[in-house]
């Protein structure tokens, strides 16, 4: 919730009180019966959880006096009631203080809300002139319209008070009504024509009704002539406001219309003509283009807030005039050019806020002799000069009172110099996201009245000066991401009490401290990311009983967790100790105070089983640990209540069994990581009620089953890895439309069959195709250019975030997956949104490859290698402009390299080899710097081939010429037979050293066809067995015996069939003939078997 503002509504309140104070003069005076039991009755429907109204007693007694009760204020003469005070008090919310008491104070508001119902009764209360209900929670009822005949009512404040439906035109009955505040509530009109029977009126509030059905509400609004201030913010007022020939409410002296649907200027002319305007809030709109000049006539302005708009101007001069202005926001504009020096005419500014822009140059010396300037807000623009200069510049009388000084992310640059120690009362310093390098200088311990420092994520060096200890009010201070290092001690903290809020994170600073040092502050937040804190756990943490956020991530601890620790550990709402080496037991975790709760331990040594956690945590990683066990226990912890779970990562850890059937009260999973454990059995049932399920990662286990068919519920999936698993059935067609976000989708290495369905096109957002290493058949779809994403290249380096809940400091957690790009596995996680590719690799597709693929220009990466396409490569391939990796290997693709590929510029992988190609490879830096390895087993030369194509592959010589060696054929095909058998070394998978005797065989075969075309004898199985003992021999492949025998033991017996099982039983016969080979098995002499061996 959010508190009203302050403003003329306190004034009016106040001013009804006041006017009534004389009415506590007369003590004897006692409230009426009827008002008494009226107010009674109203208490009876009203809910009062904290008992705040004790004192409205029902007693017998009739000297029961209802004056004196809590919240109700009486006429001191008449005793009629007059005021009810029934406002439940929130804490106002400052970015400075003590988080822990500002949240129990709010908690303790909230608790304390009334609710219920408003009890007709109030009707008796015939003189109530003021009526206070707001910041309770009525349940989303609708406003009571009896509170329309109320006659006498001149304050009625029902805002934040969990209302909801129409707002009763009754309400136009309260003719003496002259405040009316309904803000934050659900409520909406169709018209305001009741607003013009409340002449008297002078505060109205609407902010955050629906006023969008309203065609004419600023007329009606405009018949209130007494109306001093007007709030309609967030009220979807629409960009068209009909012209008004006068204007009736000429004494407005507050407008608030921010956060509505306005775009152009037309309403700014009407507003611009109240000229009695001292506050204007226009801010969160759509206005766009310059800062309208007529705005140069509204002199009284004290407030003026354009901020998050589209104004692109510069910053007008005639903006420098006026004089009365205190507060000006101009920031989340596209406001462009310089700061004018003239800005020093704004004499009686207070706060000045331009964050947020396109402004650039220097920040000029006329800001500094603003002498009343409290706040400066100059964050996320394009300043030139260096931080020492801005120092220079507000060295005048501003340097004295200046409390805020916001700079953030504004491409400064340049050292903090002693300079700096000058703005002795400054509270607030933000200069983060900038370039600033160098020490910070000792001089910042003098800036004695700073609450909070924020220097995070710049170039800062150097260690931490000791004059930090003397920043006795500071309360917060952010010094992480830069490039401090060296020592922090006891001295750098010594006066600190006050410090509630400490992020050091991603520093190379060291903390040596006593063993027994208990520091002087009591932290809410702390962050010592990449320091170096151990070996030891830090004990002194034991003393920080209000720490609701640790994070202590990489910091060197090689030690055991102590038990208080984990005691401790039920107030977080955020807790990291990952990248350690912690070691032990993690135990069970029953109780989480807070609603939203993290809890981050991986990348650690933790053994033993999973530990029972609150369902009230949110986000929990145990990954990367050796926990083992079964997971039935954690999941079905609990059952009888919801589990508040939307993170889950038990990824890379020892776990085993099956997968408990407990996911019914998980509904709020967003992310579920099972990946690399030892899991076994089918997925039961109700993982398909995960509905809020983004991302499932249940990589390397060994899960059965049909797991896609139950994932139809889960919609919102734009991830699914469930590859090196032993998963089953077909893909469904249902997936190309019922899970139309997924992005990631890998389901290699199982036992899914069947063909690609042709729906899985519809997949316009997928990045990553993974099918590799199944038993799918068919064609490659056509329609594969429908991946529309990856027929683009996505320039964003932002990661793939997951959208779970997230808490101050801790950081939202992103997507990653391990990818084989180039023949090499990797883990990518930031960079993935860059990332496309395909892997169809080692199936048994067949057909063509479709031309459509060329179509996929933001593919980096394409696998197709394994399967058994025929036909050509698609000429256009070289229109896939983005390709790294490109392989084909291992298919029966013919005919020649499309010249095109030799535009691949970023091609760095690429194997065709074992193929059908033919031909030259086609010129290109990139195809010649290649490894010959990856145009081998076709009949291709060229660079990098060592065949300069000055031997004819492709056309035989068939002239009677016989060769020496051989009748009827030239010698190159006993070339070409050799070459492919040597190959077969080069391979590690049997398959692979298969080809290589199945190409060698078939140039054999090639060999005899030709032979016969010369000769009336038909060469058969012997001619082929004596050719195949013949290229052996001289191609002497190393460790033939070795190879036969790998191929026999580990190559699928129903895979070694047909032509296959043919050729290699050639080859064991081949390979036996030639082990067993002597001069008596030839009926030869031994000198000359030695002598033909050699010659051999």
């Amino acid at each position: 919730m959010m508190m009203m503002k302050e403003g003329s509504s306190r004034i009016i309140a106040v001013t009804l009180t006041l006017l009534l104070c004389f009415l506590t003069a007369d003590s004897e005076v006692r409230c009426i019966e009827s008002e008494r039991h009226a107010l009674l009755n109203f208490k009876q429907d009203l809910k009062d959880p904290t008992n705040r109204l004790a004192s409205w007693a029902a007693a017998a007694a009739s000297d029961v006096d209802c004056c004196n009760w809590i919240g109700v204020v009486c006429h001191n003469r008449t005793g009629h009631v007059l005021q009810l005070h029934l406002r439940t008090f929130f804490p106002l919310y400052d970015e400075l203080a003590d988080y822990a008491q500002y949240r129990a104070q709010y908690e303790a508001s909230e608790r304390s809300m009334f609710g219920g119902k408003i009890n007709p009764s109030l009707l008796d209360l015939k003189h109530l002139i003021y009526l206070d209900l707001s910041y309770n929670y009525f349940n989303y009822t609708p406003i009571p319209k009896f509170l329309g005949s109320m006659g006498s009512l001149r304050y009625l404040n029902l805002s934040n008070a969990g209302f909801r439906g129409l707002i009763p035109h009754q309400l136009g009955n309260l003719s003496n009504l002259h405040y009316l505040n309904l803000r934050d509530n659900a409520l909406y009109v169709k018209n305001l024509q009741w607003l013009s029977s409340l002449p008297l009126l002078q505060h109205l509030d609407l902010s955050y009704a629906n006023l969008s059905q309203v065609s004419d509400g600023l007329q009606e609004i405009n018949k209130l002539p007494s109306l001093l201030e007007l709030r309609l913010s967030h009220c979807r007022l629409s960009a068209f406001i009909p012209p008004m020939h006068s204007i009736n409410f000429s004494s407005l002296t507050t407008l608030d219309l921010s956060s509505n649907y306005f775009e152009n200027t037309s309403i700014l002319f009407w507003v611009f003509g109240l000229h009695n305007l001292v506050s204007l809030d226009l801010s969160y709109n759509q206005f766009q283009g310059p800062i309208p000049v007529h705005q140069q006539n509204l002199t009284s302005l004290r407030h003026l807030d354009l901020s998050y708009n589209t104004f692109n101007s510069s910053i007008p001069n005639w903006f420098y005039t006026f004089s009365h202005l205190e507060f000006l926001n101009l920031g989340g504009n596209i406001l462009q050019g310089t700061i004018s020096s003239s800005i020093g005419n704004l004499t009686s500014a207070i706060s000045i806020d331009l964050s947020s822009n396109e402004l650039n140059g220097k920040v000029p010396r006329s800001l500094g002799t603003l002498c009343k300037l409290r706040e400066i807000g100059l964050s996320s623009n394009k300043w030139s000069p260096q931080i020492s200069e801005i120092f220079e510049s507000l060295s005048g009388c501003v340097s004295n009172g200046l409390e805020i000084l916001e700079i953030d992310d504004a491409q400064l640059s340049g050292q903090l110099t002693a300079e700096l120690g000058q703005f002795k009362n400054l509270v607030i310093l933000f200069l983060s996201y900038n370039s600033i390098s160098g020490p910070i200088p000792w001089s910042i311990g003098n800036l004695s009245s700073l609450r909070s420092l924020d220097l995070e994520s710049n170039q800062i060096n150097g260690t931490l000066p000791q004059s930090f200890g003397q920043l006795s009010k500071l309360e917060s201070l952010s010094i992480g991401l830069n490039m401090l290092e060296g020592v922090v001690s006891e001295v750098n903290f010594f006066n600190l009490a006050r410090l509630t809020t400490l992020d050091a994170s991603k520093n190379r600073l060291t903390l040596e401290v006593s063993l027994n040092w208990i520091p002087p502050f009591q932290l809410n937040y702390l962050g010592l990311e990449s320091w170096k804190l151990g070996p030891k756990f830090p004990l002194w943490l034991c003393s920080q009983k209000q720490l609701l956020s640790l994070h202590i991530s990489n910091t060197g601890i090689l030690d055991r967790v102590p038990p208080w620790f984990w005691n401790l550990s039920s107030q977080f709402d955020y807790l990291n100790i990952s990248h350690n080496q912690i070691y032990g037991e993690i135990p069970h975790i029953p109780l989480i105070l807070s609603y939203i709760s993290i809890i981050d331990v991986s990348s650690n040594n933790f053994t033993g089983p999973l530990p029972c956690i609150s369902s009230n945590v949110t986000s929990l990683d145990l990954s990367n640990n050796s926990l083992s066990g079964s997971i039935s226990h954690f999941l079905c912890y609990k059952m009888n209540e919801p589990k508040n779970m939307e993170f889950l990562n038990l990824g890379k850890n020892l776990l085993s069994g099956k997968i408990s059937n407990c996911w019914m009260k998980w509904q709020s999973l967003i992310a579920l990581n099972l990946g690399n454990n030892n899991f076994i059995g089918k997925i039961p049932a109700s993982i398909g009620s995960l509905t809020n399920l983004q991302s499932l990662h249940l990589y390397n286990n060994k899960f059965s089953g049909r797991l896609l068919s139950l994932l139809k519920n889960c919609k919102g999936l734009f991830t699914i890895d469930i590859g090196k698993n032993e998963f089953d059935g077909s893909i469904p067609k249902w997936i190309g439309h019922r899970l139309s976000s997924l992005m990631i989708l890998s389901l290699h290495s199982n036992n899914f069959y069947g063909q690609i369905p042709d729906e899985l096109c519809a997949l316009t957002s997928l990045q990553i195709l993974d099918l590799s290493h199944n038993k799918l058949f068919g064609s490659i779809p056509k329609c594969v250019n429908n991946f529309s994403t990856m027929a683009r290249n996505n320039n964003s380096n932002d990661p793939l975030f997951l959208s779970v809940m997230s808490v101050p400091f801790s950081s939202t957690p992103f997507e990653s997956e391990l990818l084989v790009i180039k023949g090499k596995s990797l883990e990518y996680s930031t960079t993935l949104r860059l990332v496309n590719i395909i892997d169809l690799s080692n199936n048994n597709f067949s057909g063509e490859i479709p031309k459509e693929v060329a179509s996929l220009q933001g593919l980096q990466s394409l696998n197709l290698s394994s399967n058994i396409l025929t036909g050509m490569i698609p000429e256009n391939i070289g229109d896939m402009g983005s390709l790294e990796s490109v392989d084909f290997s291992v298919n029966q693709l013919s005919g020649q390299i499309p010249q095109s590929m030799s535009s691949l510029t970023f091609l760095s992988h690429l194997n065709l080899s074992n193929n059908n190609l033919i031909g030259r490879i086609p010129s290109s830096t990139q195809l010649q710097s290649l490894s010959a390895s990856s145009f081998f087993g076709n009949k291709l030369c060229g660079p990098p081939l060592t065949d300069n194509c000055t031997i004819n592959y492709v056309k035989p010589n068939i002239e009677s010429k016989r060769s020496k060696d051989f009748g009827g054929v030239k010698v190159d095909w006993f070339f070409l037979a050799q070459k492919e058998l040597q190959k077969i070394n080069m391979y590690k998978a049997p398959r692979d050293k298969l080809v290589c005797i199945l190409h060698c065989c078939k140039v054999i075969g090639n060999l005899l066809l030709h032979a016969s075309i010369s000769s009336e004898d038909v060469p058969g199985a012997d001619e082929f067995l004596h050719v195949l003992i013949y290229v052996t021999i001289k191609a002497n492949p190393p460790q033939l015996h070795s190879n036969m025998l790998y191929i026999q033991r580990y190559r699928s017996q129903s895979r070694l069939v047909a032509e296959a099982a043919y050729f290699f039983t050639n080859m064991l016969s081949a390979e036996s003939f030639i082990s067993n080979i002597d001069a008596k098995a030839l009926s030869m002499d031994e000198t000359e078997f030695e002598s033909n061996m050699e010659t051999a």
